[in-house]
């Protein structure tokens, strides 16, 4: 588990898990475009625009050319977006985003490219029918000559919104209504691009960045920080420089659990990873980045309704989300009072849209009723192997972790049913991002 907590923290370069390296060309002559030499971002650039694409690829704009995530050369825009070039010739990207519009999956997803007074809507790389438009059109009350945009979904600013940026002013932009508020933030430096990323807002300026509130644009913490740091793998750069993704050989859990929203949380150490998707990456955080209150690491996790259900030696520790989670009033407790059990706890576990808890202790497995007033232990079973680190429950039956393998189970039946241990599998990065 040190091994791995260590890797961890040097992963937390997010060029490590997201991105791929982009393509080399010839940097002579191409489609028409003199290059001397292509541009390179770890020098310090400047970014016309930053957005993800609908699969979680980031691409980074400066005038005609692009990168695709966050490791790899540039190459020329207008091969993978060539209608920006074709139809405009303006030769950059003022702005960009990707549309976070659940309740349309015809806009669902697409990336918004503004250049002067012009929007483009694209899907899969094509150009949506009826593109290029005037941004009134699509946008009314939106300035032309961006400088930045960024979505904002609901629950992280009060409506499904776009916020536009143009010098110190924002222009928030409600996707249902199609209202425009403007608010002028001031000391917020003037952004060039802007990204979303897990919930957290950036402003790029120069070669730096600032991460703000999206409601009020208040910034917390030491700002500006450079962007190479921690959105691109440079030389020198980021914490640990060039370090690599952890191996899955290497790959020992202290915890791991799905909340409501499909998010799976990975525990090592005093480290978390956090994956949502696959398409906004893999990316390692202290504990204390989500949960203050707990610093050293956990035992065991489990989630259940709204709330992640943390354990630390004979404490427990709930936290309200799902998108910033808060402990709750009054804890932590003891294990004793919140879940009637005593000793350490190896692994828990809750399976989807049921309401008992699986706590494993040495080489056995108690289940708790969380509806029961007060909690206690209802059913206690024998487990076929000994030493698990953590468990996981999902639609695909029960995952049990024991290093750097894990055991499968169709349900918390066949586990209780169970005498004889099934195959160990490895972890693969396909189930955790890791390197094989």
């Amino acid at each position: 588990m040190e091994l791995f907590a260590k890797t961890l923290l040097l992963c937390s370069v997010l060029a490590l898990t997201n991105g791929a390296p982009a393509h080399q060309h010839d940097a002579a002559v191409d489609d028409g475009h003199a290059h001397a030499a292509l541009p390179d971002r770890c020098e310090g650039l400047e970014f016309d625009a930053i957005t993800p694409d609908e699969k979680g690829d980031t691409y980074f704009f400066k005038g005609p050319h692009l990168w695709k995530g966050y490791h790899g050369p540039a190459q020329l825009s207008n091969e993978s977006f060539k209608e920006l070039d074709d139809i405009h010739h303006i030769g950059h990207v003022d702005a960009a985003f990707r549309m976070h519009n659940a309740d349309n999956p015809d806009d669902h997803d697409h990336i918004y490219f503004f250049l002067d007074d012009k929007v483009f809507s694209y899907y899969n790389h094509t150009l949506e029918d009826g593109y290029p438009k005037q941004i009134q059109e699509d946008f009314p009350g939106v300035p032309s000559h961006l400088d930045a945009a960024v979505e904002c979904p609901k629950g992280e600013c009060t409506a499904d919104s776009v916020l536009f940026f143009k010098g110190h002013d924002v222009h928030i932009y409600d996707i249902t209504t199609k209202a425009v508020k403007t608010k002028t933030w001031s000391h917020l430096p003037a952004c060039t691009s802007a990204l979303r990323w897990l919930e957290h807002y950036y402003c790029f300026h120069g070669h730096s960045f600032t991460r703000f509130n999206p409601v009020s644009g208040e910034v917390n913490g030491t700002y500006p920080k450079d962007a190479r740091n921690y959105f691109m793998r440079c030389a020198n750069f980021g914490h640990g420089g060039n370090s690599k993704v952890p191996k899955c050989s290497d790959v020992k859990l202290d915890a791991v659990t799905t909340d409501d929203t499909g998010k799976t949380y990975f525990f090592a150490g005093p480290m978390y990873m956090r994956l949502d998707t696959r398409r906004d990456g893999l990316h390692a955080f202290p504990i204390t980045r989500a949960w203050k209150e707990v610093a050293s690491g956990v035992d065991a996790v489990f989630s259940y309704t709204d709330k992640i259900y943390l354990i630390k030696s004979d404490q427990v520790y709930i936290y309200k989300g799902p998108a910033h989670y808060t402990l709750v009033e009054g804890y932590p407790k003891s294990l004793k009072e919140e879940l009637g059990i005593e000793g350490h706890v190896d692994a828990a576990f809750v399976c989807p849209n049921e309401h008992m808890v699986h706590i494993i202790q040495g080489d056995r497995i108690r289940d708790v009723d969380l509806t029961a007033t007060p909690r206690v232990v209802t059913q206690e079973i024998p487990l076929p192997l000994s030493g698990i680190d953590a468990g996981l429950c999902g639609i695909n039956g029960i995952d049990l972790f024991k290093g750097s393998q894990y055991y499968q189970y169709e349900s918390a039946m066949t586990l209780a049913m169970s005498r004889i241990l099934p195959m160990a599998k490895n972890i693969t990065s396909a189930l955790m991002g890791c390197q094989d």
